[in-house]
């Protein structure tokens, strides 16, 4: 039986303008309670509504609450910290090979917090332009209200990443693919295949047979919103295993795809996140000579 997270059903987008469509509340509960999920039925027929559909402002101001418990996680399993530690020797292999300008951009950004989070440290360079984009114009206003409160050089834009006027170098996301199903994967690898694009990094959960039960446990712990709590565990029931993202990720023929530190290589009680990795078959040598020892971690398909 599919898992259902709510944040997914609960706003809806017009695929051609990218219009927000209305939800109409009975239809969400009677998905969950399909789907066996009378604890997310709940929880979405406690928000409010503006005659059948859900209330945009309110679910607006739910995501938002949501994201900023998320946000939390990302702080505590050091996630701009992982980033950067694949970003900085992907960046120098691109300097390196002639590429310029360098644009990194973040895919369903949500709040931005790795977008942030990079900018305040400044780890990856002064020449380094970093955007998120997200669809959901709630999410992107907070998460460009706090870069303009922190003064942090970094910009967000609601919209589609691919999309956007310019081509990025480096497309990025942070718990994103397990929202993709996976014979959509490779479509979603492909769209990053680009002239201008020099690689790609994907951080998702790491789908060990402890990783629902960590999610549980933490969650519990350290949310207190129940979407969160619901959504968080779903997302460890979702996520892609190595093989499936290995595959996804060589349907981008251009570039040469890795997972780093990929699950069978890693303690299950340790493992939480791991990247998938893309990158011009030309810069691959000189991004392993960057990350030095820890290039052993690098493992491409089998």
């Amino acid at each position: 039986m599919a898992v259902l997270e709510i944040s997914d059903l609960v706003v809806s987008w017009d695929p051609a303008t990218r219009q927000r469509l209305p939800v109409v509340k009975a239809d969400v509960v009677a998905r969950l309670r399909a789907a066996a999920d009378a604890r997310a039925a709940r929880i979405v027929e406690r928000i409010p509504t503006d005659g059948p559909n859900l209330d945009d402002a309110a679910v607006d101001r739910l995501l938002v609450r949501a994201h900023t418990e998320l946000q939390r996680l990302g702080e505590e399993l050091h996630m701009a910290q992982r980033f950067a530690e694949m970003l900085v020797p992907v960046l120098a292999a691109a300097r390196d090979g002639g590429v310029h300008p360098l644009r990194v951009v973040d895919i369903g950004c949500g709040l931005g917090y790795v977008v942030r989070a990079l900018a305040s440290s400044g780890v990856l360079g002064p020449d380094v332009e970093l955007i998120g984009v997200d669809f959901n114009p709630a999410l992107v206003g907070e998460a460009q209200r706090l870069a303009v409160e922190e003064r942090l050089p970094c910009r967000f834009v609601c919209g589609d990443a691919f999309a956007l006027d310019e081509d990025a170098t480096l497309y990025l996301s942070n718990g994103v693919l397990h929202h993709f199903p996976a014979d959509a994967l490779g479509t979603f690898f492909r769209a990053q295949d680009r002239p201008a694009t020099a690689a790609f990094v994907h951080y998702d959960i790491a789908a060990t047979r402890l990783a629902p039960l960590g999610a549980w446990i933490y969650h519990r712990a350290r949310m207190r919103e129940p979407l969160g709590r619901h959504d968080g565990v779903a997302s460890a029931r979702r996520a892609h295993g190595d093989d499936v993202l290995l595959a996804a990720a060589a349907q981008a023929s251009g570039m040469e795809t890795f997972l780093f530190e990929p699950t069978r290589h890693a303690n299950p009680f340790c493992a939480a996140m791991r990247p998938v990795i893309g990158i011009r078959p030309a810069l691959t040598a000189r991004f392993r000579a960057e990350l030095g020892r820890r290039a052993k971690g690098l493992v491409g398909p089998r």
